[in-house]
């Protein structure tokens, strides 16, 4: 089972499928270190970032004013990943990313950029857990990823009509 990890809009606690037991509260400090409650010890993003790729449960907490900083501490990481190594993303793609900010279809689109997330996951799972032959997984990605994507042109069809071209 693959340990895709969430994100909950309201709490902003990071779960996992591999996750059991309390979320875990780590605090940020002014001084910018991570103080972990769980273990009573102060611990850096490699370690938040191991959390993640063992999908514990977890949330950041500003420890001055209580603030949840969990989603700021992911981009961090994610920072650091794209600095160091062999990037994802691509200049072009997040200079496309930070165009649909404050765009009436940036809801849609991370909506979809959501979806296409788990679909990955899923078929990620499948291949390396060995449960299903790699053309059919893929076949089955791509067909979902597909059917997404035509429901954001859909959903942009009913915000701007004429700026989707009418089905065939």
């Amino acid at each position: 089972m693959p340990t895709a990890r969430r994100t909950n809009a309201k709490t902003a606690t990071v779960t996992g499928a591999a996750s059991t037991g309390a979320v875990r509260v780590l605090k940020k400090y002014p001084n910018r270190r991570l103080y972990d409650t769980q273990s009573s010890s102060y611990i850096t993003l490699a370690d938040v970032k191991q959390m993640v790729l063992e999908g514990q449960p977890f949330e950041v907490r500003d420890a001055k004013d209580g603030d949840d900083l969990t989603r700021s501490i992911l981009l961090q990481i994610i920072l650091e990943e794209e600095s160091g190594g062999v990037p994802m993303f691509s200049t072009e793609t997040l200079a496309q990313i930070i165009r649909f900010y404050g765009h009436t279809m940036q809801g849609a689109m991370g909506t979809w950029f959501e979806q296409n997330m788990k679909a990955f996951a899923d078929v990620q799972g499948r291949v390396l857990g060995g449960n299903a032959p790699v053309p059919n997984v893929m076949g089955s990605y791509f067909e979902q990823s597909q059917k997404l994507f035509k429901q954001m042109q859909e959903q942009a069809g009913t915000l701007f009509p004429g700026l989707v071209p009418p089905k065939k």
